[in-house]
C-alpha cells in the first residue's frame, strides 16, 4: 500500500509540473526517473529500460523519416499544386488544403507537416484575400485526426502498440486503426468544411503587408563549362522551364557584356552568366552538370560525407573591417575552404557588373557554403554574424524521388510484415542520410529529444504503476463509477478519460498512463483488454477543445490570432463526436 501512495505522490507532482510548466516535459521526465530510482520503486535497470524501448526508437526514426520526406519538398509540392487548382474557391481550397495535410499527416510526424502548411496558407490567404483564420485551426485539426489513420500517423500508436504486446494483447498492425480511424477522420474533415468557415472568426491577415517579392533573393555568377546542356542557348531562355523565378541581368562573355532583353547573344563555353534567385534555385543550379561558382575548385555536394558542406548567411556587422573593401580584396574571398555562392543587399540594387567587384556595406549578406569545420573557425570573427537558420529553408528537390521510395519501401515492408515497424523505421532513417536526404546534422536536430525523454519517463513510469499494483487499484476505482454498466459503456468512459486527459498533458504521457488502468479495467470487468487497448489510442488523439492539447494547435495560435474560445466551440463538438464514434465503432471491429 505504500509503494500505491508514492506511485500516486509521484504521478500527482507530475501531472503538475506538465500543466504548469514550472520546468520543461524533458526535466520532468528525468525527475520522475531519478524518483522511481531513489525511492526503490524500480531498480535502475527497471527505471531506464524505457530507453532501449522499441517504441521510443522507433518514434526516433520516424522523427528523422519526416525530416527527410520534408527535406525533399514533396509535400509542399503538393500542397502549393493543390492550392493552385483550388484558386478564388473557399470551400474548394479548403478541401484540398485539408486533404492533403490529412495524407500525409496519417504516415509521418503531423507536427512538421502542419509547420510546412502554416506558410502555405498564410501565401493562398494573401493571393485570394481570404483570412487564414478560416483555415489554421482546420488544418491542425485535419493532422490530429489523419494521426490515427496507421500506425505511424501519431507517435502515441507506436507507443500502445508496444505496450500492448508487453502486455501480452499483440502489437497493432500498420493499418489495423484504419477501419475505425478512417471514417472517423472523413466525417471529422467534412464537419471542419461545413462548420470552420461558419464558427471560426473572419480576421484580417497582417502578414500580407510585409511580404516582399525579393525577400532572400540573391545575386549569384554563374559559369557555363564545356558540357553544359545551355551551350547555344538564349540566355533569357535557358532557365524559363525548370527555374522561372530565377532572373539572368547579364552574361559575361571574355571582356564584353551582354543583356538578354537586348542582346541576340548566345551562350558559349566559359560564359558567365548574372543571376538572381532565391536560395534554393540557385543551390539546385549549382548541381546541375555544365554549371559551376567562378572562384569554386569542387562543386557543392550536400551528402552524407564527413564534415559535409553547409549553406549560411554571413551578416557584414557595424564597425566591420570589410566594410567599404571589394568583395575580391577580403579574405572571404581568398580562403580556399570557403565558397561564396550570392550576395544579397537589402532593399538596394548592386550596380556593379561583377561579384567580385562588389563594395561591401554595413548589412550586406554573403551566402556561402563551407564546411563544419571551417563555419566553425567563422564564428570566432567578429566582422561578420553567421545566420544558419537558412540552411533551414534549404529543400533538397533533386533527392525527392530517392525520399519518396524510401518513404514507400518502409510502409509495404511493414504493411506485408517483412520486418517489424522499429527496423523499418530504422532502416528508412538510415537510407535518408546515406542517400542524402538530410545530413547527420538534420538527423540529430529532428530527433526532438524532450518528447524522448518525456516517453522513456512515462515509460519508467507505467512500469512502476504495474509493479507496485497501482494500475489494479486505480482501475477498481474507475470500475466503482460505473457499476452495473454494460461493457460499452464502459469503454466509452475510458475513452472519455483519455480524451480528457489529453488536454492536459500530452497525448504520448497520457496513453502510458492510462493504457494500464484502462487493461485492468477490461480484466476486472471480464472482457478482452484489446477494444479498451484501440480506445486508448483514440482517447489520446482527441484533444481538440483547447490550444495546449496538443503541439499543432499551439503552432497555429498565433498565425491565426486565434483566443481560447474558438478552439472550444469548434474542438469541443468535434472532441464529443470523436469519443462517441469510437465507442461505438470499436467494439464492432474488436469485440468485446
Amino acid at each position: 500500500m505504500v509503494e500505491i501512495y508514492l506511485i500516486s505522490a509521484i504521478i500527482v507532482g507530475a501531472v503538475y509540473l506538465f500543466i504548469s510548466e514550472k520546468i520543461s516535459v524533458d526535466l520532468t521526465a528525468i525527475g520522475i526517473m531519478v524518483l522511481l530510482t531513489v525511492t526503490g520503486l524500480l531498480t535502475p535497470a527497471e527505471t531506464v529500460s524505457g530507453f532501449a524501448n522499441p517504441a521510443l526508437v522507433t518514434v526516433a526514426a520516424m522523427f528523422v523519416v519526416s525530416k527527410g520526406l520534408m527535406r525533399t519538398g514533396g509535400l509542399e509540392f503538393l500542397g502549393r499544386r493543390m492550392i493552385k487548382v483550388a484558386r478564388h474557391n473557399l470551400g474548394l481550397a479548403l478541401l484540398f488544403i485539408l486533404g492533403s495535410v490529412a495524407l500525409a499527416s496519417a504516415f509521418i510526424n503531423n507536427t512538421p507537416v502542419v509547420i510546412l502548411f502554416i506558410p502555405v496558407v498564410m501565401a493562398m490567404c494573401c493571393d485570394l484575400g481570404l483570412s487564414p483564420s478560416r483555415f489554421l485551426i482546420p488544418v491542425s485539426y485535419a493532422s490530429i485526426l489523419a494521426g490515427t489513420c496507421t500506425l505511424i500517423g501519431t507517435s502515441t500508436n507506436i507507443i500502445v502498440s508496444d505496450l500492448s504486446a508487453r502486455h501480452g494483447y499483440g502489437e497493432i498492425s500498420m493499418f489495423e486503426l484504419s477501419v475505425v480511424g478512417v471514417p472517423i477522420a472523413v466525417a471529422g474533415i467534412g464537419f471542419l468544411l461545413v462548420a470552420a468557415p461558419r464558427i471560426l472568426p473572419n480576421l484580417a491577415n497582417p502578414t500580407c503587408q510585409l511580404m516582399d517579392g525579393d525577400h532572400r533573393k540573391y545575386l549569384a555568377e554563374l559559369r557555363v563549362l564545356k558540357n553544359s546542356d545551355y551551350l547555344g542557348k538564349h540566355p533569357g531562355d535557358v532557365f524559363a522551364e525548370r527555374f522561372p523565378e530565377v532572373e539572368i541581368i547579364e552574361l559575361i562573355s571574355g571582356k564584353r557584356i551582354y543583356h538578354p532583353r537586348r542582346d541576340a547573344k548566345t551562350i558559349e563555353a566559359d560564359d558567365i552568366l548574372l543571376v538572381k534567385g532565391s536560395l534554393n534555385d540557385l543551390v539546385a543550379l549549382l548541381h546541375e552538370d555544365g554549371i559551376e561558382l567562378p572562384s569554386s575548385e569542387s562543386g557543392l555536394t550536400l551528402g552524407a560525407q564527413k564534415d559535409a558542406p553547409i549553406v549560411v548567411e554571413l551578416l557584414i556587422a557595424p564597425g566591420s573591417a570589410l566594410a567599404g573593401r571589394r568583395l575580391a580584396h577580403t579574405d572571404l574571398a581568398r580562403d580556399e575552404h570557403i565558397n561564396i555562392i550570392a550576395v544579397k543587399r537589402q532593399d538596394q540594387h548592386l550596380s556593379e557588373r561583377s561579384i567580385e567587384d562588389v563594395r561591401l556595406k554595413t548589412g550586406d549578406v554573403l551566402l556561402i557554403w563551407c564546411s563544419d569545420a571551417t563555419l566553425a573557425r567563422l564564428r570566432t570573427e567578429r566582422d561578420y554574424l553567421i545566420i544558419e537558420d537558412v540552411y533551414e529553408e534549404l529543400v533538397h528537390k533533386r533527392k525527392a524521388i530517392w525520399a519518396i521510395v524510401n518513404f514507400i519501401c518502409m510502409i509495404g515492408t511493414a504493411t506485408l510484415g517483412l520486418a517489424d515497424i522499429m527496423t523499418c523505421a530504422l532502416t528508412a532513417a538510415f537510407l535518408m542520410v546515406i542517400t542524402g536526404c538530410l545530413q547527420m546534422r538534420d538527423a540529430y536536430r529532428a530527433l526532438q529529444p524532450d518528447v524522448l525523454l518525456l516517453i522513456a519517463g512515462t515509460i519508467a513510469l507505467g512500469v512502476a504503476m504495474e509493479k507496485s499494483g497501482a494500475s489494479a487499484a486505480y482501475a477498481d476505482a474507475f470500475l466503482g463509477l460505473f457499476t452495473g454498466a454494460s461493457p460499452i459503456v464502459v469503454l466509452g468512459g475510458i475513452v472519455a478519460l483519455t480524451s480528457i486527459s489529453t488536454q492536459i498533458l500530452s497525448n504520448n504521457a497520457t496513453a502510458v498512463l492510462l493504457l494500464p488502468i484502462a487493461i485492468a479495467t477490461a480484466l476486472g470487468i471480464g472482457v478482452d483488454p484489446k477494444p479498451f487497448i484501440i480506445g486508448v489510442c483514440f482517447g489520446a488523439s482527441a484533444c481538440f477543445a483547447s490550444p495546449l492539447g496538443y503541439q499543432t494547435n499551439l503552432l497555429v495560435f498565433g498565425p491565426g490570432g486565434y483566443s481560447f474560445t474558438d478552439y472550444m466551440r469548434l474542438g469541443v463538438p468535434l472532441n464529443l463526436f470523436v469519443i462517441v464514434a469510437a465507442t461505438l465503432l470499436i467494439p464492432i471491429f474488436w469485440p468485446f
